[in-house]
């Protein structure tokens, strides 16, 4: 008497396909997960590190960097050297051109200064109050400089000071998330491109020479500068920025959504 076939188990089949999707779906998460849990642990392979995010402090007007306070000493520094010497190219400059350089760099340092001083105090940077040694290096060979001399060491000497500190201000104001400092960056930028147009208009920048000393110029440090005794300003953060501060450089409004359109 020949078997009766047994009759199909109802579910097998979408029991099978669904265990099929399911394994295909742990396959795919799995390879979604591992490349971020294996490298989660690992240091950057090329040691770079985002110096934005390295020792970072709040503030009211926004995080405050290691790059940002890097900037306040950096235009507090260029001031105290810049000044003086674009007083001895306004005394001691053989051309109108020169002379004119000088008067530039004495109004704008004049009015760049008193404003990092006022972002200083209010975020509570210390900042420098005497030149750094390569600075007084720079004054001492301006001041031993006469004639065409002087000409020629003034506008290369200013030019690479302020090709050096250009791209640190551009890349600030391109990433900093503090609004104080931001505005700096923007009196800054403008104040160093002005320069570096009148220096270059003195005809006596050697182009060559100032692209191997840029080229050789180590990435800006910025780590927490470091004062010998009596050559810095100590300052602590101020609540509120005083009336003159205020009123010397206010901050932009606040950001608004715009006015809803009228209803026809």
């Amino acid at each position: 008497m020949r078997a009766r076939p047994r009759p199909p188990v109802r579910g097998r089949g979408l029991f099978t396909g669904t265990g099929l999707i399911i394994t295909c779906l742990a396959a795919t998460l799995a390879a979604l997960v591992f490349p971020v849990w294996s490298y989660a642990d690992r240091s950057d392979p090329t040691g770079s590190v985002n110096v934005l995010s390295a020792q970072t402090v709040s503030t009211r007007y926004g995080p405050l960097s290691a790059l940002d306070r890097d900037l306040v000493v950096k235009v507090r520094l260029a001031g105290l050297w810049e000044l003086p010497a674009g007083e001895m190219a306004e005394q001691k400059g053989t051309t109108q051109a020169v002379r004119a350089a000088g008067q530039h760099l004495i109004d704008g340092h004049t009015t760049l200064d008193a404003h990092v001083r006022s972002v200083a105090g209010v975020l509570g940077i210390p900042i420098p109050n005497q030149p750094n040694d390569q600075q007084r290096q720079w004054l001492a060979t301006l001041a031993g400089a006469q004639g065409q001399d002087f000409d020629r060491q003034f506008a290369n000497l200013l030019r690479l000071a302020h090709g050096r500190v250009f791209p640190v201000v551009a890349q600030v104001r391109a990433d900093t998330q503090n609004i104080l400092v931001r505005g700096l960056a923007d009196d800054a930028n403008t104040t160093v491109l002005d320069h570096i147009k009148m220096l270059e208009a003195t005809g006596y920048v050697d182009f060559g020479a100032l692209a191997q000393q840029l080229a050789a110029t180590p990435s800006p440090a910025v780590s927490p500068p470091v004062f010998a005794p009596g050559d810095a300003i100590p300052v602590t953060p101020s609540p509120v920025p005083g009336p003159q501060t205020a009123s010397a450089y206010p901050l932009p409004p606040a950001a608004s959504s715009p006015p809803p359109p009228d209803s026809p």
